[in-house]
């Protein structure tokens, strides 16, 4: 199996920032797209970033300029800067990893267990 283990998160006041780090471990050949999505209350989940394997990365618009995914391969691991915090960044974040393991054809999508983030006005 995998498991995606999420840290981070936390309380902030708006202005301030946060990082965010996820590593997958398990039955693992390689770990393909990996990055993070996020649901705030009442609202669907929503991709916040996500890295490719060939390093590309996307970002939702309301974060790009302020948020920064990086990966470590080496690791089966990404990190999110979160700088310049707005309270409608508030939500659980959930990491999110399309894996290629031993014995199954094609990639498994997996998700982390969510980590709260909530900014203050």
């Amino acid at each position: 199996q995998v498991q995606l283990m999420e840290s981070g998160g936390g309380l902030v006041q708006a202005g301030g920032s946060l990082r965010l780090s996820c590593a997958a471990s398990g039955r693992i050949i390689t770990v393909d797209d990996m990055g993070w999505y996020r649901q705030a209350p009442g609202k669907e989940r929503e991709l916040v970033a996500m890295s490719s394997v060939g390093s590309r990365v996307d970002y939702a618009d309301s974060v790009n300029g302020r948020f920064t995914l990086s990966r470590d391969n080496a690791k089966n691991s990404v990190y999110l800067q979160m700088n310049s915090l707005k309270p409608e960044d508030t939500a659980v974040y959930y990491c999110h990893a399309e894996v290629r393991q031993p014995y199954v054809s094609g990639l498994t999508k997996h998700w982390g267990q969510g980590t709260q983030v909530t900014v203050s006005s």
